[in-house]
């Protein structure tokens, strides 16, 4: 019988599941909520990780039986005590024995390059930047919560449209932000406002789903939003030039894959980037991801049970799912 494997990414506001053997035909996959460590929780990320696992198997018609390799790819993971979460989570889903851990960012980079080496950049609800060099060496940059970093993330992003609405009504400044900022809070009167985020509380996601307000408003010519796209622009490629510095590729060429969902805005946000970038490393090239991370992270999993990752088995991962 051919052997199984499991992939999970578990992001801050979504959780993917994919399942294959040991070719890298895809079985199944499933979705649940966030499962991010710093965010969720170990006991709603348990729980959002087994419906996203369970979903899984009930596509690939597979039993509740151990995996023969699985690997995590989880957001707010960067130390081995998270590394012990993840893992107790493992153990009380009967996942199996042979599990690995490890950042989001990593199975993004695995599955955006297809193995190779080179950089990744997240930037969805958070932001982080990681690579690994042809000699093994890893560096990443950016990443480490968003109470101090998500530098040009679709939170920051949504965390500086409010702040910037709030100056707007006290009259610092002037920004069409104002008035989408206090509808999306719900807000009668803006003075509301320390309630709704101190009393009631809002979270990491709801501040997030800020970020299209931002992309708007400099589409139609906010110099406030503008000005916001730009610095989360430069702010992430500063993410990818420490990481290549540390890599070896400050002058050399190097790949880097965009991953997360605030690249789905397009123009807006990769034009900035993209200048942003050029003028810190200008002999990087740009790849569209290959494979979405949840199949990065089946790619580790085959790796880490000594699976060779042949052209054959990375095209096998990419082709869609027989049904």
């Amino acid at each position: 019988m051919a052997r199984i494997f499991l992939g999970i990414d578990g992001g801050g506001t979504k959780t993917e599941a994919a399942i294959c053997d040991e070719t890298g035909r895809v079985l199944g996959v499933g979705q649940a909520g966030g499962s991010g460590i710093d965010s969720a929780g170990a006991e709603r990320a348990l729980l959002a990780i087994g419906e996203a696992v369970e979903a899984a198997r009930r596509q690939a018609g597979l039993p509740a039986a151990p995996f023969d390799g699985v690997f995590f790819g989880m957001a707010g993971v960067v130390s081995e005590a998270d590394r012990a979460i993840v893992r107790d989570i493992a153990r009380r889903l009967r996942l199996g024995d042979c599990v690995e851990v490890d950042h989001d960012i990593r199975i993004a980079l695995a599955g955006g390059l297809s193995g190779r080496p080179g950089i990744a950049l997240i930037a969805g609800t958070g932001s982080s930047c990681f690579g690994v060099n042809a000699q093994g060496k890893r560096w990443q940059a950016g990443g480490w919560g968003h109470l101090i970093s998500d530098e040009g993330s679709s939170y920051w992003l949504g965390w500086n449209a409010i702040r910037l609405a709030m100056g707007a009504y006290d009259g610092r400044w002037q920004t069409a932000l104002l008035e989408p900022v206090r509808r999306q809070l719900g807000l009668q009167e803006m003075t509301d406002i320390h309630h709704r985020l101190y009393t009631q509380g809002v979270t990491k996601a709801e501040i997030a789903a800020f970020a299209p307000l931002v992309i708007a408003a400099a589409e139609a010519g906010d110099a406030m939003a503008q000005q916001l796209l730009w610095q989360g622009a430069q702010e992430l490629a500063q993410m990818v030039a420490a990481v290549a510095r540390h890599l070896g590729w400050g002058a050399a060429p190097c790949e880097v894959t965009l991953v997360g969902g605030l690249w789905r805005a397009g123009e807006p946000v990769t034009a900035p980037f993209r200048k942003a970038l050029a003028g810190l490393l200008p002999l990087v090239r740009i790849v569209a991801p290959e494979l979405p991370p949840v199949l990065g992270a089946c790619l580790l999993a085959l790796q880490g049970a000594g699976v060779t990752i042949d052209e054959k088995v990375r095209r096998r991962l990419g082709e869609p799912r027989q049904k």
